[in-house]
């Protein structure tokens, strides 16, 4: 029995590509945990505070400034010719990249005048590393798309294990031979993600294409490729995963740095729930971009089985967990860390529709769903913020999650509903 269903596994590419992609989720979460438990205990909890608030303002720059690049690999990678797979990729990574390191530097110039919790990059040094944060972590999203539009989640699986572990021994290393800063916390984390993306960018892409050299001529037939990518694709993605990148910087711009350390640990500790749907979604895109035909029941399944016993989990000792950090990260973190495991069940739900929805080209309407959950949750967490404490960002969370799956619901009703009277 085991055999068997070991080679329906291999045979299977959803299958396959599912577990690869739960691997990845779980040596990021594992891992991620591992790296963030000794930053807690090695550096003071504002100093912690500081370097995730640069750290989650960078990803929130890099979600802006994408330009949606990952989902057009997806959509134009699979059967392109070599010299077109080349130029697309080539083309893809140099204006996301590009656009990042722009709009972060302008990010560090204008963020602290709106918000005095972010003057760490008033600095040169805090510019600088907001910078080569957001860049890196541009790159590294888009070389992981390159690997999920080739169904190649034994490439993804590998490259993001390299890069945990390198960032755990990097900040071994730096706390070994320097002060225990925010900035250490920073150099640690970027450093390995740029050298794990150099290393993809000169070695990785051709054992996954054969021949395939990235090229910087012809990119200007790229351009109306990014722009469509922009309006469709990017719009969808910045509305789904802008928001779980906006909270910890509304955190720490409402809060401060040392309330941000409390939100960013349970969010940390919640986030491979929230890695799994996604990356699912994707998968399930990958697919039926390769002409490929998945339902969605089937990728509900795999959802399902790679989050039901990790939140169970979270929800019975998750504060057990937080206490491994401290006691206070326990005490502050504790009631949000299961809000944010309950949310995780509507966020599934969306993010499969959207999928589901977008494979069909319903491009609006997937933007809306996604907008309504994006307003939903971050206006609330500017709003409750004050009064809530932390916990609060953890319920705007879970009504934003909750009001998208039930704007699913409500369409797939209508949907189904006008195909009956047709049928009529």
């Amino acid at each position: 029995m085991l055999i068997t269903a070991t080679r329906r596994v291999v045979n299977d590419s959803l299958a396959r590509n599912s577990l690869l992609i739960m691997a990845t989720t779980v040596v990021n979460g594992g891992l991620g945990y591992v790296y963030w438990m000794l930053a807690a205990r090695a550096v003071a909890q504002p100093q912690v505070g500081t370097a995730t608030a640069l750290i989650s303002a960078a990803t929130a720059i890099s979600m802006v400034a994408n330009l949606g690049a990952g989902h057009m690999f997806i959509q134009r990678l699979p059967g392109s010719a070599t010299d077109a797979w080349s130029r697309i990729v080539g083309g893809g990574l140099l204006a996301g990249c590009t656009v990042t390191a722009v709009l972060a530097g302008a990010g560090a110039v204008l963020v602290p005048m709106a918000a005095a919790n972010f003057g760490f990059l008033d600095r040169p040094a805090g510019a600088a590393a907001l910078v080569c944060a957001a860049t890196a972590i541009t790159a590294t999203t888009l070389l992981d798309n390159v690997y999920v539009a080739h169904r190649s989640g034994h490439g993804m699986f590998v490259r993001n294990l390299v890069l945990a572990l390198g960032k755990i021994i990097a900040l071994a290393a730096l706390l070994g031979a320097g002060p225990h800063s925010a900035g250490v916390v920073v150099l640690s984390w970027t450093l390995p993600t740029i050298l794990v993306s150099a290393a993809t960018v000169g070695l990785g892409l051709r054992r996954l294409r054969s021949g395939a050299r990235l090229r910087l001529t012809g990119l200007g037939a790229e351009l109306p490729h990014l722009r469509a990518a922009l309006t469709g694709h990017h719009l969808i993605n910045l509305t789904q995963a802008g928001p779980a990148a906006l909270l910890p910087v509304l955190v720490t711009a409402r809060l401060g740095p040392a309330a941000n350390a409390h939100f960013y640990l349970a969010w940390m500790t919640a986030s491979m729930l929230f890695m799994v749907s996604p990356a699912v979604a994707s998968a399930l895109y990958a697919e039926r971009t390769n002409a490929v035909r998945v339902s969605l029941a089937r990728a509900a399944a795999v959802v399902l089985s790679m989050v039901g016993a990790p939140a169970t989990l979270l929800l019975l000792v998750g504060d057990r967990i937080l206490a491994l950090f401290s006691a206070g990260y326990a005490a502050e973190g504790g009631t949000l860390l299961r809000i944010l495991v309950l949310a995780a069940i509507p966020d599934a739900v969306t993010n499969l529709a959207v999928a589901h929805w977008r494979s069909r080209g319903e491009f609006r309407l997937c933007r809306r769903l996604n907008g309504v959950r994006a307003v939903t949750c971050l206006s609330l967490t500017w709003l409750l913020l004050p009064g809530a404490g932390v916990t609060g960002a953890g319920i705007a969370w879970l009504t934003g999650q909750a009001m998208s799956a039930l704007l699913v619901g409500a369409v797939a009703f209508a949907l189904v509903s006008r195909q009956k009277a047709s049928v009529l």
